[in-house]
């Protein structure tokens, strides 16, 4: 298992200081022995996610980095070109010496497609195109006029990670080879509000995997909303600030603090309340990488460094995870 960091940059700060703080966070997550680092992309709303342009951004923390893996979680596939993708990829890929992974997805909120001069009705559409030009242009195809992709980027075909809420996508990004995305929550069915986050993503994980190419090894990446501090106490303070904030995900009979950490599918506390939390998930028994992130909870920055350290020191070692000898010598 690879252990990863994602962020949303939602830092309660100013856009600048929260590209700061996260490359802070990132640079921490890498000395601590995390393998990934994951950002996600939204656009216009500051209160959503942070970060419009990820490519940009892991530019810069590349260079301030030089081990972990760096990836988007996602590139809102739809509303980009794709050749400007392919490009922007390929010279990322090449500045932080091969260590770029890219996530997709036809997500973003439907507002966000009508600066862009797209329908959201369209978005199936306009994924499935975009990301056939992209991987062509990777693959060194002509592209029009004689022209192909410079510089080249063949070694991107088997960096790709898809994202999806449904089993249809997971057999979809089973076809296609790619790696497999899974949220840290997801909206529960009108007809079966109770049901856990591993009753949704088991289904789509079986999916993928029966829909492999032969031979092919699975990459099936599970974000997870966890808060690890050093008293359950102030992880439970946080969250009540953190969560009272969020518009909950699926209609609740109650709204007491312990039904919306479970309508947002946090794990929080100590590292062994985090650990027995973390356990009870059979989804994580069948993935090949799980990224922490805090959100919705998002504690003040000291404590999310804090929460990178108990991940990496006590948490995820008893989930089975082990640091890399490189990231074990860097540490030491």
């Amino acid at each position: 298992m690879r252990l990863g960091f994602f962020t949303r940059l939602l830092d309660d700060v100013p856009p600048g200081e929260r590209y700061r703080l996260a490359a802070e966070q990132i640079r921490h997550a890498e000395a601590c022995g995390f393998d990934t680092a994951w950002v996600a992309q939204h656009h216009f709303d500051g209160e959503e996610g942070g970060l419009p342009a990820p490519l940009v951004f892991l530019a810069h923390v590349a260079a301030e980095t030089s081990r972990i893996r760096l990836g988007t979680g996602i590139i809102t596939l739809p509303l980009e070109h794709p050749l400007r993708v392919a490009e922007d990829t390929a010279v990322l890929d090449l500045l932080c010496g091969g260590r770029l992974e890219v996530g997709v997805g036809g997500g973003g909120t439907p507002s966000a497609f009508v600066p862009f001069g797209r329908d959201p009705a369209d978005r199936a559409a306009l994924y499935a195109e975009h990301l056939w030009v992209l991987r062509r242009a990777w693959a060194g195809e002509r592209l029009g006029g004689g022209n192909r992709l410079y510089p080249p980027a063949p070694r991107l075909l088997d960096a790709v990670w898809e994202a999806t809420f449904s089993v249809s996508g997971g057999a979809r990004a089973g076809r296609a080879g790619h790696g497999l995305m899974l949220s840290r929550t997801q909206p529960r069915p009108a007809e079966d509000p109770q049901a856990t986050l591993a009753d949704l993503q088991l289904p789509i994980i079986a999916a993928y995997r029966e829909a492999l190419p032969p031979g092919a090894e699975p990459r099936i990446l599970a974000s997870r909303t966890a808060f690890v501090a050093d008293s359950r106490a102030e992880a439970l303070r946080y969250a009540e600030l953190g969560l009272g904030r969020r518009r909950l995900p699926y209609e609740l009979p109650q709204r007491d603090l312990h039904s919306k950490i479970a309508a947002f599918d946090v794990h929080l506390g100590t590292p062994q309340d985090v650990i027995e939390s973390l356990r009870a998930d059979p989804t994580l028994e069948q993935v090949t990488d799980v990224a922490f992130q805090v959100h919705s909870v998002d504690p003040p920055h000291p404590l999310i460094l804090r929460s990178i350290e108990l991940l990496a020191t006590e948490v995820a070692p008893a989930l089975g995870w082990q640091p890399s000898a490189e990231a074990g010598a860097r540490r030491a």
